[in-house]
């Protein structure tokens, strides 16, 4: 991840899917059609029952994965084959608390390790949590757990974030679930342009309502760039192929070649 920021200062395309979905065996095809169509960085979601934060596409996605069989040692092993071809681009572990504390803590940041994961984002993790039980795993492995950021987020609070995490700030883009805008509203202007003035030492990401060429533009405008999920599972759900569903996506927010 450190590479890719060196390299690469902004523009920055971060796709996310749920593991499992469409099909059981799908994660290893999207990781590398993704990397081959030219995303950025790509985070492979941990397929929850109660996923609070997400829309319902995202959540029908998460149904159909647990339907399918999908389970964190199979996403691991999955993750793992695909690193070994795909060996540079940064992969990111995103899901909620409850199975990565059924999992295990100290065995999730053991097996990120192994499989190749860059850094974890998990939304409902509480800050006082994450510095008391997650940062020195964080510090032991080298994998940063990335935190989330809103329009109601305080300054001093963001200040926290950053100073404290590592990896990215995750810039949720609106207080709600996630799910697909047409455009941004100003005071969601208003809210990247201030985040974007406080010099923080950390990138920023914006993610939640990226669907098209402009809602990709303005995040890539106030931000290093952006993340994009619900459009990507919406075409997944419908294409021929992965590859068809990547194309699909790349055509929407124009990165098509």
């Amino acid at each position: 991840m450190e590479r890719l920021f060196a390299k690469k200062s902004g523009g920055l395309l971060s796709v996310y899917f749920t593991a499992g979905y469409p099909e059981r065996d799908d994660t290893e095809k999207i990781i590398l059609s993704l990397a081959r169509h030219g995303a950025d960085m790509i985070e492979v979601g941990v397929p929850f029952s109660d996923p609070m934060a997400d829309g319902p596409v995202i959540q029908d996605s998460s149904t159909s994965a647990l339907r399918n069989g999908m389970t964190m040692k199979l996403l691991f092993d999955q993750v793992e084959s695909a690193r070994e071809q795909c060996p540079d681009i940064p992969l990111v572990l995103m899901g909620y608390l409850n199975p990565m504390m059924q999992f295990g803590i100290g065995r999730l940041f053991e097996r990120c390790s192994s499989a190749g994961i860059d850094a974890v984002i998990i939304p409902d993790l509480p800050f006082g949590e994450y510095m008391e039980h997650f940062k020195p795993l964080c510090e032991k492995y080298g994998i940063p757990v990335v935190m989330l950021i809103t329009p109601e987020t305080s300054a001093e609070r963001i200040r926290l974030i950053d100073g404290n995490c590592g990896g990215f700030i995750y810039m949720v883009s609106a207080a709600s679930t996630t799910g697909t805008k047409d455009r941004f509203s100003d005071d969601q202007k208003e809210y990247f342009r201030k985040v974007d003035s406080m010099g923080l030492k950390n990138r920023r990401l914006i993610g939640f309502g990226i669907s098209n060429q402009e809602t990709f533009a303005d995040a890539c405008r106030y931000s290093s760039g952006a993340i994009i999920g619900s459009l990507f599972i919406k075409c997944l759900s419908w294409a021929p192929s992965v590859d068809a569903a990547v194309e699909e996506l790349m055509h929407r927010v124009g990165r098509g070649r």
